[in-house]
């Protein structure tokens, strides 16, 4: 096992890209029996949420088929079969009826019911971004991090029978007494899902974990590519891994050694592309459309949106589109900090994102802090529109019952802190109105109110459904309009990893 440090930027192509994108997707046009948005695209407004109209929630060409609402849903859930698996978080996920993780049956999409849970010490500690579900191999793990970053615990279960995960690593990983080396907060498997790769934020440690022996997971590399990282995606042949960075930006990694199992593995960084509009880039998609490769890559602070990025030059990746809201545009940011005051840390920004089949997908659904799922049309990449979203109907009215809620949790925090640096840049440019900024929320900087909820886990597609979990409303099964959305025949859920 090779242990690096930031190698290979001597040799990386490293770019700084400093535009801001002032453009959105366009907005859905909304059938008869929608229940759609009062505001700007993606808005909850400030009356909305002094006067409860934020409990009923926004439908736009999306119907609720299902739902568990639970105990809160942590921030990355998987799916597996008709089984969901439910993300923890600390420290929600030692209290309440079903501690850790929550394994839900949706043999029948009206009805999800909890199967059962998951209890083994990484499960317990928080999963934040690390459980992740590989199709093939019938393999679900996750890392503890129940603190932002964690370490030591990892987990990795044969769910051969989803409703009752097997745990096949009882020793290392699993026992506390045998801790792997790594740190954790977010991960994901290699596509042919022999390796599992754990990211921490701080350090940005990144662990090669050898999963060909799932009972005997072992770490084959590290290194740390930056100061602080985040998610990834994968080439389809495993050698490249698009590892997104804290600051804002994607590094291109040539990983084709680990994949091969070289003894002594090096893994060169290709570039590093970094940006100011958004930060905290979360995860990428590797998607190809008329065999050209790109990324999407969605920002989780900052107003950046999601990305979308030619990586047909590795040494040189071109941000080519950007989709946004209209809450995100810098003009509108004085509205988003008004009626988002008091919601927690994070205002409207995208989190995890998925594409409906990784060749020349026809939709790209997200779901967004703040603004619930967001279903976009992006046959044409460089012109997309939304056609669908449902924000669920907010629970302040019975939050002490969703103990394992990532937001509820957050929510100590009521000022949306992690907005600053796009306020910063709209000051800048002149169009951010402090008189506008000022709401009725405006005291709220601690304590958040509740008042909408936080969707973080990635839209699972399901023919015309969407299986997803939010923070506070745990679980739910959503029906497309088939106006508005036609499932491919080769329709596969696309993450990056």
């Amino acid at each position: 096992m090779t242990v690096l440090g930031p190698a290979g930027h001597a040799a990386a192509d490293v770019q700084v890209l400093h535009d801001l994108s002032r453009s959105t997707a366009a907005r859905a046009t909304c059938a008869p029996g929608s229940s759609p948005e009062t505001g700007l695209q993606g808005d909850v407004p400030v009356a909305d949420r002094d006067n409860g109209r934020s409990t009923k929630g926004y439908t736009c060409n999306i119907t609720r088929v299902g739902s568990y609402g639970g105990y809160g849903g942590g921030v990355v859930s998987g799916v597996f079969d008709t089984c969901a698996y439910i993300g923890s978080f600390i420290p929600g996920s030692f209290h309440g009826p079903a501690v850790g993780v929550q394994v839900l049956d949706i043999a029948d999409p009206a009805d999800p019911v909890l199967a059962g849970a998951l209890t083994e010490p990484a499960m317990l500690a928080g999963t934040w971004e690390s459980l992740k579900v590989h199709t093939g191999r019938k393999l679900l793990v996750a890392a503890g991090a129940p603190f932002l970053t964690g370490a030591g615990l990892m987990s990795v279960y044969d769910i051969s029978d989803c409703r009752n995960p097997r745990l096949l690593n009882t020793g290392a990983g699993s026992s506390l007494s045998l801790p792997l080396p790594i740190t954790a907060h977010e991960g994901g498997f290699s596509p042919d899902g022999n390796t599992y790769w754990s990211s921490g934020t701080a350090p940005g440690l990144v662990s090669a974990v050898d999963l060909r022996d799932p009972t005997q997971p072992k770490v084959v590399w590290q290194g740390m590519p930056g100061p602080s990282m985040h998610g990834m995606g994968f080439s389809p042949d495993g050698n490249r891994m698009y590892l997104t960075n804290n600051l804002g930006g994607v590094t291109i990694m040539d990983i084709s050694a680990v994949q091969r199992r070289d003894p002594d593995p090096s893994v060169p960084i290709l570039s590093e592309t970094t940006w100011t509009d958004g930060w905290a880039t979360q995860h990428a998609i590797p998607v190809t459309y008329g065999g050209t490769p790109y990324l999407f890559a969605p920002d989780e602070a900052g107003s950046g949106g999601v990305k979308l990025v030619d990586v047909s030059n590795e040494a040189r990746p071109r941000v080519v589109n950007s989709i946004k809201l209209e809450i995100n545009l810098p003009e509108n940011l004085d509205t988003a900090l008004a009626s988002s005051m008091g919601g927690s840390i994070f205002s409207y920004d995208p989190h995890y994102c998925s594409a409906d089949r990784p060749a020349d997908p026809t939709a790209l659904a997200c779901g967004w802090f703040g603004s619930g799922i967001r279903v976009f049309d992006v046959r044409d990449p460089f012109h997309v529109k939304e056609i669908a979203y449902y924000n669920p109907p907010a629970r302040k009215n019975d939050a002490d019952a969703i103990v394992n809620s990532a937001h509820k949790t957050m929510s100590v925090i009521g000022a949306p802190i992690l907005g600053t640096g796009a306020i910063m840049q709209a000051i800048a440019a002149g169009v951010f109105d402090p008189a506008q900024a000022l709401s009725s929320r405006t005291g709220q900087v601690v304590f958040g109110d509740m008042s909408t909820d936080w969707c973080t886990s990635p839209p699972h597609w399901r023919a015309d459904q969407l299986w997803v979990s939010c923070n506070d409303n745990t679980y739910n099964v959503l029906a497309l309009d088939p106006a508005v959305y036609a499932p491919p025949s080769n329709q596969q859920t696309a993450i990056g990893s």
